[in-house]
């Protein structure tokens, strides 16, 4: 049996905003954006490269899912946007108006950085050794 992981849900506040980041500032590449009703969309954004994993951009529905947007894991880093060229990528998403919250740094695993998403989501970039 061969399974994995196919999209991961992240609350957003709007679909338009969400795809400016991912796509316009982070990189991403968006594999799809469909129309379900008047209210909501299939959205899922995917880093350049990715052929498993994509982020599904779900726009909050409700007061509980408004309260949790940036913070569906309670504060910690939520997500790791593996690369292999950290400095490459590191450059590119300061240059575009990406906010890290520390400097690089090495660590035993590889070099890393976190950095947050306008909706408040904490990633960590990293080049795994």
């Amino acid at each position: 049996m061969q399974q994995h992981l196919g999209a991961i849900a992240l609350l957003v506040p709007d679909y338009d905003e969400a795809i400016a980041f991912y796509v316009g500032k982070a990189g991403f590449e968006l594999i799809e954006d469909t129309r379900l009703s008047e209210t909501k969309r299939w959205v899922q954004v995917a880093p350049k490269g990715s052929n498993e994993t994509r982020l599904l951009l779900a726009k909050a529905d409700g007061p509980d899912q408004l309260a949790a947007i940036g913070n569906q894991t309670g504060g910690r880093v939520f997500l790791f946007l593996n690369t292999d060229d950290f400095d490459r990528d590191h450059a590119a998403m300061t240059a575009a108006g990406i906010t890290f919250l520390e400097a690089p740094r090495d660590e035993p695993y590889g070099k890393v950085a976190v950095f947050r998403d306008p909706f408040g989501n904490k990633w960590d970039l990293i080049e795994h050794k």
